[in-house]
């Protein structure tokens, strides 16, 4: 694959997307080809987490142990929060078909915010705003818990 395929398929990711051209052509040049078999492990709940991966082709299974597990597939991003800070992984992943994934290292991802100003600021306009509506819909959820769980007066 060309680094303009890498691009292109870093826009089609919600996240990556708001960084804008000059920036996912930086991360595709420094990100890393990772081709993992049916069966293969990804990663494991509770190791570090460095890096980010968008899925280029397959599937990967995301198991908590406590849910029903989440599939990941072409154009998505496991890992968001990895590329940013010192994170585990709150899930065990593993490849339910041949999978071609690109690895986004956080070093790369925040050398490329160090130099890319604006790029910074859309990506933190974008988690402040993601940040807004989980609370808000934390609230709501409170609220309806709160009243269900109330005895209600006859």
């Amino acid at each position: 694959m060309s680094v303009e395929d890498d691009v292109a398929l870093f826009e089609e990711v919600p996240t990556l997307r708001v960084l804008g051209s000059a920036a996912l052509r930086l991360i595709a040049i420094g990100s890393e080809n990772r081709d993992v078999m049916r069966g293969d492990r990804l990663f494991t709940r509770g190791d570090e987490a460095d890096a980010g991966y968008v899925i280029r082709r397959g599937v990967i299974r995301m198991e908590d142990g406590s849910s029903a597990p989440l599939h990941a597939a072409r154009g998505m991003l496991i890992g968001q929060l990895a590329m940013i800070v010192p994170v585990s992984w709150p899930t065990t992943a593993t490849a339910l078909e041949i999978s071609a994934l690109l690895r986004i290292p956080r070093s790369l991802f925040r050398r490329v915010l160090e130099v890319d100003v604006a790029a910074a600021h859309q990506l933190r306009q974008v988690l402040a705003s993601r940040s807004g509506r989980i609370a808000s819909d934390l609230d709501v959820i409170g609220n309806r818990l709160r009243n269900w769980t109330t005895p209600r007066s006859r």
